[in-house]
C-alpha cells in the first residue's frame, strides 16, 4: 500500500494513525446512524472524538520524533567536536534508551582519543620550539599558522610577521620532489611530513641546511686526520726529542751539541705544531656575556695601534664570549694587515635579532675563496692553515655564522660578514 512507502517516519506515523483513527470514526458514525442518533448529535459527536485522536496523534507523533531530534543534535555536538553536550532519552528504557547510551560512551570514547591528540599535538609543538632547526606548519589551506624560533634564522623576521602567509609568499616551490628554497644564498633541504590538529590536517616543513651538514661532515673528517697525525707524530717526537738531549749533555763538540740542539728545537716545534692543529677538534667552553662595543673597540684600538681602523658602530652590545671573539677579531685583522691593506673598516649594526659585523678592507684580496675554512689550506708561505679554521668554529660555536667574499671590481680587498645572535641562546654542539 502507498502508506507504507513513506519518503519519513514522521509522514509514516501520520499516515498509519490517520488511517486508524479514520476507521474508527467511520465506525462510530455507522453506530450512532443505527442507533438513530439525530444528525448533529452524531456530527458534534465526531468532532470531538476527531479532536481527541487528532491531539493523540501528534502527541505520539513528537514523543517519537523527540528521540530522533535529541539524538540529532547528540550527533551535531559530536561533528564539531563538543563531546560535553548529551542528549537524554524520552524514555528511560527499551531500544530507544539504549540507542541513547551507545551515543553518549560514543562520545566519551571520542573525548579521549581528542585528548590524546591534543596532547600529541602540544608535545609536536613543544619539539618545534626546542629545535634550533626552521620548522613551518601550515594548515590544510596552505596558510603558515605555526613556526619555531629558527624562523628568524632563515627568513630574517619572527614568523608572527608571516602568519597566514602562503608557501609561495615565503619563497617555497613545490615539484614532484617536493618541497623547494631556491631563493636563499644557502642550500636547504626541506623534509614534509603531516599530522592531524583540531581535526585539520596539517603539514610540517623541517627545514636542514645542507651547507653546514656537509662542512660539519668534512670538519669532523679533518679531525679525525689531526687525531690519528697528531697521536703518530707525539709518539715518534717525544723518544727522538728525548734521545736528543740525552745524547748532547754527554758529547763534548760543539759542533755536535748544536746539531742536537736544532734537532731538539725542531721536535718541540712539531709538537707545538700538532697541539694547535688538536684544537680544532676541541668544544670551547664559551661564558658568553654581554660586551661593551665601545669598549671592545677601544681594545682593538690599542692592539693595532699602528694600523689604521675605521669602526662604524650603530650597535651598542655584543652577546658573546670576549676572550675568544676578541681573538677572532684579531686572527681577521692580522690577515687582512698581512695582504698589504692600508685600512681597515669594521661595521656593527643589529637586524633580525642578530649582530651583524663587517671587516672590509682594501688588501690584494683573495684567489681561492672555496678552500678559504678547509684545515691545513693557506696562502701565505709561512702559514700553517689554521687562523680561519679556528675563527669559524668559534663563531659557530656561538652560534653565528661567517663569510668571506672579495670585495666587488673596482674595489680591491675583502669582506668578511659575521652574524651573531643577539639573545642568550645555547650554541650548537660541535662535532
Amino acid at each position: 500500500m502507498p502508506i507504507f512507502k513513506s519518503k519519513s517516519l514522521s509522514a509514516y506515523i501520520l499516515a498509519v494513525l490517520g488511517g486508524v483513527a479514520l476507521l474508527f470514526l467511520l465506525s462510530v458514525f455507522w453506530i450512532l446512524v443505527v442507533a438513530d442518533w439525530q444528525a448533529w448529535n452524531i456530527g458534534l459527536t465526531l468532532v470531538v472524538l476527531g479532536l481527541f485522536l487528532f491531539m493523540g496523534i501528534m502527541r505520539f507523533k513528537h514523543r517519537v520524533m523527540s528521540s530522533f531530534d535529541r539524538a540529532l543534535l547528540h550527533i551535531e555536538a559530536v561533528k564539531v567536536e563538543d563531546y560535553n553536550q548529551y542528549a537524554k532519552s524520552e524514555f528511560k528504557e527499551g531500544v530507544t534508551a539504549n540507542f541513547h547510551n551507545e551515543l553518549t560512551m560514543l562520545s566519551e570514547k571520542m573525548q579521549t582519543h581528542k585528548s590524546q591528540y591534543d596532547q600529541h599535538a602540544l608535545l609536536l609543538y613543544q619539539l618545534i620550539d626546542q629545535l634550533d632547526t626552521p620548522m613551518l606548519v601550515f594548515n590544510q589551506k596552505q596558510k603558515l599558522t605555526y613556526a619555531n624560533a629558527a624562523f628568524s634564522t632563515l627568513f630574517g623576521q619572527p614568523w608572527q610577521m608571516y602568519r597566514l602567509a602562503s608557501p609561495k609568499l615565503l619563497g617555497l616551490i613545490y615539484t614532484a620532489k617536493g618541497w623547494h628554497l631556491p631563493s636563499k644564498d644557502q642550500q636547504w633541504h626541506v623534509s614534509q611530513s603531516a599530522f592531524i590538529d583540531s581535526g585539520e590536517s596539517h603539514q610540517l616543513l623541517v627545514f636542514t641546511n645542507i651547507d653546514s651538514a656537509i662542512r660539519a661532515s668534512q670538519l669532523h673528517a679533518w679531525q679525525q686526520i689531526i687525531r690519528v697525525m697528531g697521536h703518530e707524530i707525539r709518539n715518534s717526537l717525544t723518544p727522538v726529542s728525548s734521545l736528543a738531549e740525552s745524547l748532547g749533555s754527554k758529547l763534548n763538540s760543539t759542533r755536535e751539541k748544536q746539531a742536537l740542539a736544532v734537532i731538539s728545537e725542531r721536535c718541540h716545534h712539531l709538537q707545538d705544531f700538532v697541539n694547535r692543529y688538536s684544537s680544532l677538534s676541541q668544544t670551547l667552553n664559551l661564558e658568553l656575556q654581554q660586551i661593551n662595543v665601545a669598549m671592545f673597540v677601544e681594545r682593538l684600538k690599542g692592539l693595532f695601534s699602528q694600523n689604521n681602523l675605521i669602526f662604524a658602530n650603530k650597535s651598542q652590545w655584543l652577546w658573546a664570549d670576549p676572550t675568544f671573539i676578541e681573538q677572532v677579531f684579531i686572527n681577521l685583522l692580522k690577515n687582512a694587515f698581512e695582504a698589504q691593506a692600508t685600512q681597515v673598516k669594521i661595521e656593527m649594526t643589529e637586524k633580525a635579532q642578530k649582530s651583524l659585523l663587517k671587516i672590509i678592507d682594501d688588501g690584494h684580496g683573495l684567489a681561492n675563496t672555496e678552500n678559504l675554512f678547509v684545515p691545513l689550506f693557506t696562502t701565505k708561505q709561512q702559514g700553517q692553515g689554521i687562523g680561519l679554521t679556528f675563527c669559524r668554529n668559534i663563531v659557530e660555536q656561538h652560534g653565528g655564522s661567517i663569510e668571506i667574499k672579495n670585495n666587488a671590481a673596482p674595489a680591491k680587498g675583502m669582506t668578511v660578514f659575521i652574524a651573531l645572535p643577539l639573545s642568550a641562546s645555547p650554541p650548537p654542539q660541535s662535532l
